[in-house]
């Protein structure tokens, strides 16, 4: 059985919670320097890479900055930190709900991204509490979409974190969410919903196909009221991207301030924080798989459409 080759420790630091840039160079090609090589792959371009050098930026394992014109040698790694980019803060707090020798459990706020990409970088649920817990090495066991409220699994310690990720994996972690959405009295419920969802690269919004189910969503009515909306209880078997908000879409009941279901909308402008998806991660519940632990934890947040009469109103 083939070694996994150690991956050496980072010479630089986080910055702002952040992980530096890796690079380790691939065998074959044909460049000449390291230079030649991150011109060619890093989406910057060129003249990013050529800052980069000017500025000593770029570093190897012994922490020194790598000249430009140092000989490509494949397997060499090396590190740096990309500018990031201008980035709106979030104004809600990340709260911790549960925190041990293993794991934390954190209950994030609407508009806040579990982890760094794309364009939300420091602006992560990841990000704020390396810094504000004083843990470099915290992960993410699992993801939670953007616009999604509620409970995400955090990671202490890198060596337990395929334990906790395995029982995501394995369906071995029980979630509940809570959503509000318009109430049809036509729409029987409980009921399970199964669809084969397709997320393409590059569209916004996933669809759902014909062929053999690959989601499956738990959906049941908890209330409704005299302004044509209901609280619900969503309980995903599998995890498929948008699973949740694709299925109440199909069923005639989009989540209120969804952007993307039934129709992708205009874009919400940077900072606008008033109307969050209407989508709550209120449970998770599963057995520790490293101290035998039965966990228990709920979110203490609300959604405002339910919350806030008046204020959201059926199909808005």
């Amino acid at each position: 059985m083939r070694r996994r080759r150690r991956t050496p420790p980072s010479p630089l630091p986080q910055r702002d919670g952040v992980d530096p840039v890796r690079v380790r160079l691939p065998a074959g090609g044909s460049w000449a320097t390291v230079r030649d090589h991150l011109a060619e792959r890093l989406a910057a371009g060129p003249e990013a890479v050529d800052a980069l050098f000017a500025e000593e930026r770029i570093v190897g394992a012994d922490g020194r900055p790598v000249p430009p014109d140092t000989p490509y040698a494949a397997g060499t790694h090396l590190w740096f930190h990309r500018d990031l980019p201008a980035e709106v803060p979030v104004p809600f707090e990340v709260e911790v709900v549960h925190r041990d020798d293993n794991i934390v459990v954190a209950d994030k706020p609407h508009f806040l991204a579990t982890t760094p990409r794309g364009s939300h970088v420091a602006e992560t649920a990841l990000a704020r509490l390396r810094q504000d817990l004083g843990i470099p090495e915290l992960g993410a066991a699992h993801r939670l979409d953007r616009l999604t409220a509620g409970l995400v699994l955090f990671t202490v310690r890198p060596e337990v974190r395929g334990a906790y990720q395995t029982l995501f994996r394995d369906r071995l972690v029980h979630k509940e969410y809570e959503a509000v959405a318009p109430h049809d009295p036509a729409l029987v419920l409980p009921r399970t919903v199964r669809s084969r969802i397709l997320k393409e690269r590059g569209v916004l919004a996933a669809r759902e196909v014909g062929g053999e189910p690959n989601a499956e969503t738990r959906v049941e009515l908890l209330a409704h009221r005299a302004d044509g909306l209901g609280r619900y209880r969503l309980v995903p078997r599998t995890g498929q991207t948008h699973q949740l908000r694709v299925h109440m879409s199909a069923l005639g009941v989009p989540l209120l301030g969804d952007p993307l279901y039934p129709e992708v909308a205009a874009p919400v402008p940077a900072g606008d924080f008033r109307r969050p998806l209407q989508l709550l991660a209120r449970a998770l519940e599963f057995t520790d798989p490293v101290t035998g632990v039965e966990h228990r934890f709920r979110s203490g947040r609300t959604l405002a459409a339910w919350d806030s009469p008046g204020q959201w109103a059926a199909g808005q």
